[in-house]
């Protein structure tokens, strides 16, 4: 089976999952973007309520902010060929007490694994937050979110730890000045250099 043919058979059988329908809060909506030539792979934690409600990953106030940090303008970040847009959990987990749940652990066993595969040459993989970071670097989970972003592609080949790009994260980025002042610029001239094309304008955000 041709890559692009692998894509479309795991699209569609991951919308037609129901593995969690019992226990979201919301008819199950999985929300992915995936094209086997992406070299930019984007793995974050849920959907949000936004999100579920349109289709449109990263259709938030995080996701422009994630779009600035990255340099990526929207029509380059919504191309499948270019980005692959990856939650660890799928759907839209529901709300907390003061904040959206955790994503539901039993969505990255079930399609991670099959959606990597999918993937097909080199690629910049960028971890968003703790829940992606843990799962994909079991070795540096006693690591605090810090300590991996601040190693910046020290853990693994062609990785990134990024905070989540969610107001939450605008104190943390003031105690940690050096996210804005080092990685920050540096992080859309990796990410061109994956896409083999200059580094875009950067919008601060």
């Amino acid at each position: 089976m041709k890559p692009d043919q692998q894509v479309d058979v795991l699209r569609a059988d991951i919308a037609g999952c129901r593995n969690c329908a019992a226990v979201l809060p919301h008819a199950p909506r999985p929300v992915l973007q995936l094209g086997a030539a992406a070299r930019i792979v984007i793995v974050s934690q849920a959907p949000g309520r936004a999100v579920h409600d349109t289709d449109v990953p990263w259709h938030d106030a995080s996701g422009q902010r994630l779009r600035a940090w990255t340099g990526l303008p929207g029509e380059q970040f919504y191309d499948p060929e270019c980005v692959a847009l990856i939650p660890m959990g799928l759907c839209y987990p529901g709300r907390g007490e003061d904040a959206d749940l955790p994503p539901r652990r039993e969505c990255a066993p079930l399609w991670h694994s099959r959606i990597r595969s999918c993937l097909t040459g080199p690629r910049l993989t960028l971890l968003v937050g703790q829940y992606a970071q843990h799962h994909y670097l079991p070795q540096a989970r006693r690591m605090s979110v810090t300590q991996r972003v601040r190693s910046f592609d020290g853990l693994a080949p062609d990785t990134v730890c990024l905070p989540h790009p969610s107001w939450r994260s605008t104190g943390w980025m003031t105690r940690n000045p050096s996210f804005a002042a080092q990685i920050i610029p540096e992080l859309p001239e990796r990410v061109a250099r994956a896409l083999g094309e200059p580094p875009a304008p950067r919008i601060m955000c």
